[in-house]
């Protein structure tokens, strides 16, 4: 589409301000008013994907449809948009260089000296501007990661400039700063909005609208300021005040009219009001909401929040439309252990056994899932959560001592789960496990059925390991029964004990497809088995 336009967020004074949720919530005003929107993400650091960074470090790795490790920020995109995104909706500075240096190995330069201007920043405009032809959009929204005046940055800031000026009013920046309020004078300041934005100056860039996160209303002298400084319109200062929830965020730029002076900057018709009356029916119940369930979310990474954000986000979006809230009481998995699991995981309608690789935390996994199947308590194992609620009924009801993962103990003498064939002659760590989405078939009889109410599905996995076929006949006399399994290859995908209130292990990551408006339905099914659990005690 050739006349597509183009928005790009950047962000000033501190980072974690909220660029994807910003950046989320105009693509679903725009969306919601009739515009065909997509949003991608330019990440400044040298990593070619987030695959082998530590949640630690950046979050949970998100995974899209067709295989990508992405940036967590593309999980908001979706969860707002309920469109998938793909591979070319995250760029990497690693991925650009990669890309350039191939180029040149190639001679595709003919012998030029290969420079950040022009190549890195030709190369970063190509990605951009791809999203814009390739798919038929008629705005691309580009959240530039990190904060301007980072070192990393400068070639994406570069970039933006260069597009600003090819494409005129065809492309606008929103600049997203904070306005810190100092409680010892009682005062709000506009002194970081106003270096931050002569900083994207400096680097030839004069931001169109400004977005500025604040915990106290902006007085509309503050605003006539920040303008008068920053050289925008008054109308384009823009509050984005502190919410309970990030869902409210498009309702607030709405009455902040963030939509409506985009489209008049970018030369757009204003004519239809967004249509967010589903939008509104979520919140409404989310905030409505009177009873409380709580489950228990046991994983390594606990200590950061947006290591398991879509986890997180999947559970609320099934609470609030089983009219419930959720406390999410988080479990260190390394601290559970035998003598103590009574106590850690007291008081839980439903048990949640996250994602996650190494030996970390892992047989506190294992107490967690016993603790689970032992109590009848509704238990939900999602990937390495799967293999832990295997390898403990392996164990414990099998009777097959130190039986394990390959992953875990390569010596093992059960290896219920083990390597996946794909995978055995594989050294590199980046972009090599099984990633992306693929069918699995739902055995008519299981709980995944009733909830899914098909018997073909697809889901996106991210592994290496899994379950062993050698012992599935032992596993189904013993009462743990596949009730999914991949048609083209025959691995098991779920596996569900028929005769506990709601036990359900799946290989996949159904929390990747979990929207605001359309909660994914395995979630749904848990929430409710957990909510019966509540109203029986």
């Amino acid at each position: 589409m050739p006349d597509t336009r183009y928005v790009f967020v950047t962000g000033g004074v501190a980072s974690s301000l909220g660029k994807g949720i910003i950046s989320a919530s105009l693509a679903k005003l725009l969306q919601a008013r009739g515009y065909k929107v997509t949003i991608q993400k330019l990440d400044p650091y040298l990593n070619v994907d987030p695959g082998t960074l530590n949640p630690y470090e950046h979050g949970e790795c998100f995974v899209t449809e067709d295989g990508a490790e992405t940036d967590l920020d593309l999980g908001h995109y979706e969860r707002f948009l309920n469109v998938p995104t793909s591979q070319a909706n995250n760029v990497t500075t690693g991925r650009i260089y990669q890309t350039v240096i191939n180029k040149e190995r190639r001679g595709d330069f003919l012998g030029k000296t290969v420079q950040i201007i022009p190549h890195i920043t030709d190369e970063i405009k190509r990605r951009i501007k791809l999203l814009g032809t390739k798919h038929q959009f008629d705005v691309v929204i580009t959240e530039i990661g990190g904060t301007v005046g980072d070192i990393e940055s400068l070639p994406y800031i570069e970039a933006v400039r260069q597009l600003k000026w090819e494409l005129g009013n065809r492309a606008l920046v929103i600049h997203l700063t904070l306005v810190p309020f100092l409680a010892a004078s009682g005062e709000l300041k506009t002194k970081p909005t106003q270096h931050s934005v002569k900083a994207l100056l400096e680097e030839g860039v004069q931001p169109d609208i400004l977005v500025l996160r604040t915990e106290k209303d902006l007085s509309a002298d503050i605003r006539k300021k920040v303008a008068l400084f920053c050289n925008v319109d008054m109308r384009a200062v823009i509050q984005s005040i502190d919410v309970k929830s990030i869902y409210e965020v498009p309702v607030k730029m709405q009455e902040e009219g963030l939509d409506a002076i985009v489209l008049e900057k970018l030369n757009l018709p204003t004519d239809e009001e967004p249509d967010m009356k589903e939008w509104k029916a979520f919140l409404s119940k989310l905030k409505n909401a009177q009873k409380t369930v709580k489950i228990g979310l046991v994983g390594k990474y606990v200590e950061l929040q947006d290591a398991y954000k879509s986890i997180i986000e999947a559970l609320i979006h099934a609470a609030t439309y089983n009219d419930y809230k959720v406390d999410i009481v988080s479990i260190q998995s390394e601290n559970v252990k035998e003598d103590n699991v009574a106590e850690k995981l007291s008081g839980l309608k439903g048990i949640l056994v996250a994602p996650g690789f190494g030996h970390r935390g892992f047989e506190g996994k294992l107490v967690a899932v016993k603790y689970a199947r032992e109590n009848n308590i509704p238990f939900f194992g999602i990937c390495l959560g799967m293999q832990c609620s295997v390898i403990e009924f392996a164990r414990n009801v099998l009777n097959l001592d130190n039986a394990n993962s390959k992953e875990m103990d390569h010596a093992t003498p059960h290896p219920v789960i083990d390597l996946m064939e794909d995978q055995k002659n594989i050294t590199d760590k980046g972009g090599t496990m099984r990633l992306g989405a693929y069918d699995c078939k739902v055995a008519r009889d299981s709980n995944v059925y009733k909830a899914y109410g098909k018997e073909l599905i697809k889901e996106r996995h991210r592994h290496r390991y899994e379950f062993n076929n050698e012992y599935l006949a032992e596993f189904k006399k013993y009462g743990m029964v596949p009730t999914g399994i991949n048609p083209d290859t025959g691995l098991i995908e779920i596996v569900e004990l028929p005769t506990h209130r709601w036990f359900v292990g799946v290989q996949f990551h159904p929390e990747y497809n979990s929207t605001v408006l359309n909660p994914h339905p395995l979630f749904m099914s848990f929430i409710k088995a957990a909510i019966a659990m509540d109203t029986e005690n």
